[in-house]
């Protein structure tokens, strides 16, 4: 089991080229220093020293004998897939968060063990600099390794192209969790699946959790619940900062704050990244000259902010903001509320729909708002239409280009440079696989259970062209989500947060505090923000030097911290 680093490693990579970095082992001196902070142990062989579905087990490292890592079909045969042998250690990305491990360990043999708890992993970690270097990228690599050959996973069963099957597929792929899809309409074995498991036609999509427990068609938070992605939320419990939305302003905000030493929760309503998070590759963000995906760019800012002791609470959309009193309370669509003195509103925005007749019925049935690897392997071998101008179309046509057999672009206006970076425009004018059309848009669709055709109407001569295609991705205009906020907060006429209160309000205003003292809001939610992924880091990760002025400073969180 090995992968290229990445989250979302390309299909064609050398999986064995980082095989030393994934199960790495340490130099006797490395060992030494780890063991020290821990508790070693003789073990008799055959010992389960953790089990999957267990939370916040403990960081072993083997000093002699070796550890079997394993995991549990859908049929409940344990499958051995690898093994730790002497100076190697155990654990995954899960051991900087509470959620349920994928995997089991025993003993081989008798085995002599270094046993660190939680508590004792961070801080020799935090101490000892290039072990923690080495160790967390091995746990990164180790998740790629489980996403990509389904080690830990669940299996999905249901029609590849329904709208259900691919609302559970993208949750658990933007989520990191591994997962095998039985496509019910093609795949051979998909029968006898179903016979097995008491799966009918009317339970599809269901998912097979490893022992062979079956959901049926289960919902976002009732998957995340079941498979260990959330944990409770203590009601009584004040937080320093509550962040609101996990895209990159949310996570920069999360980040710095819990790296400066802030108690920091997350709540999140589907996965981390945001709308950036459906990017199938960001080639002008600093640092990555080669590009990166959004999802690979929010699991690792994800992992970073867990590293500093940031909470994640996946799977729980706010619906409410209560602001009437200090310290504020966020609701949660469960009923649950967090308490915090400060919040920071990073929800971003949502792609507009198509004013087009039938758009609904083909929702997730052909009509898409993300291009990930997940999107373009609906595309291969077929034509791929992409309506809008910006940066997250661009992207989306150059890299649907490298699987549909044909992208075209579809735009109001008379061309691209007003709205995309330079480029993807030479980028898209280059290729010979994708084809603009100026001045026109999408005037009709067709399908059955998901879409089939579409006909596109251009302004100039009124022409109209019919194309076969199962994929529209739409990006069009934004969207803030900021429904839930309930009135709390002063919204320009467009629905986004306005910020900046005048000086005679506070004698340091911040750039990004709302209409109420100690609520912010950060990125694309924002009024006249910047529309990059860029300037959302950095406005999550400015805004929290306002964040430790509000608590030092304002009374009524000096009052509540008393």
């Amino acid at each position: 089991m090995s992968t290229n680093g990445d989250q979302q490693a390309p299909a064609g990579d050398d999986l064995q080229s980082r095989e030393y970095q994934m199960f790495p082992h340490l130099s006797e001196e490395m060992a030494g220093r780890i063991a020290a902070y821990g508790d070693v142990e003789d073990v008799p062989a055959g010992t389960v020293v953790f089990r999957r579905g267990q939370r916040s087990v403990d960081f072993f490292l083997v000093l002699d004998g070796s550890l079997e890592i394993f995991d549990m079909d859908e049929y409940a045969r344990e499958n051995v897939f690898t093994v730790h042998g002497p100076r190697q250690f155990t654990g995954e990305v899960d051991l900087f968060n509470d959620h349920e491990i994928l995997v089991s360990a025993r003993t081989a043999v008798p085995t002599r063990l270094a046993r660190l708890d939680r508590a004792t992993f961070r801080q020799m970690m935090a101490a000892e600099a290039d072990i923690g270097e080495l160790v967390m990228r091995a746990f990164i690599l180790r998740r790629v390794g489980l996403m990509r050959y389904a080690h830990g996973g669940v299996v999905l069963v249901g029609p590849a192209q329904a709208a259900d099957t691919l609302r559970i597929q993208r949750f658990l792929t933007r989520n990191g969790y591994p997962l095998r899809l039985v496509d019910t309409e093609h795949n051979p074995n998909a029968t006898n699946v179903q016979l097995c498991f008491q799966i009918g036609s009317d339970h599809l999509p269901a998912v097979i959790v490893p022992g062979g427990a079956v959901l049926r068609n289960p919902s976002v938070p009732e998957l995340a619940d079941r498979l260990g992605l959330t944990g409770p939320l203590d009601p009584g419990q004040v937080h320093d900062v509550v962040v609101v939305g996990a895209g990159p302003a949310g996570l920069a905000a999360a980040v710095y704050a819990a790296s400066e030493g802030l108690d920091v929760l997350v709540v999140e309503g589907l996965a981390p990244g945001g709308q950036a998070g459906t990017s199938s590759r960001i080639e002008n963000y600093l640092g990555f000259p080669t590009g990166i995906s959004g999802q690979a760019l929010a699991a690792r800012a994800q992992i970073q902010a867990q590293k500093f002791g940031a909470r994640m609470a996946i799977s729980r959309h706010a619906v409410r903001l209560h602001c009437d009193a200090f310290p504020y309370r966020v609701e949660t669509e469960d009923g649950a509320l967090v308490t915090a003195r400060a919040v920071v509103i990073a929800t971003g925005a949502r792609y507009r729909a198509l004013a087009v007749p039938d758009y609904a019925r083909f929702e997730g049935q052909g009509v898409h708002y993300a291009a990930t690897a997940m999107e373009g392997q609906l595309c291969r071998g077929q034509q791929a239409v992409v309506v809008g101008g910006g940066n997250s179309a661009g992207q989306a046509a150059v890299f649907l280009s490298g699987l549909a057999s044909h992208v075209h672009i579809l735009v109001r206006g008379a061309g691209l440079s007003a709205t995309m970076s330079d480029y993807l425009i030479r980028r898209i004018d280059g290729s010979q696989r994708i084809t603009l059309h100026t001045g026109c848009e999408i005037t009709k669709l067709e399908g059955d259970a998901v879409l089939r055709a579409v006909t596109w109407t251009c302004r100039d001569d009124g022409a109209q062209t019919r194309l076969a295609t199962g994929n529209l991705f739409v990006m069009i205009g934004a969207s803030p989500n900021t429904a839930w906020l309930d009135g709390c907060l002063e919204l320009d006429p467009q629905g986004f947060v306005r910020t900046g209160r005048p000086a005679p309000a506070v004698p340091q205003p911040s750039a990004y505090e709302a209409s109420l003292p100690g609520i912010y809001a950060v990125g694309d939610v924002r009024a006249e923000s910047v529309k990059r992924v860029a300037s959302a880091v950095g406005e999550g990760s400015v805004v929290v030097h306002a964040i430790h002025r509000h608590l030092a400073d304002h009374p009524v969180a000096q009052a509540a911290a008393q």
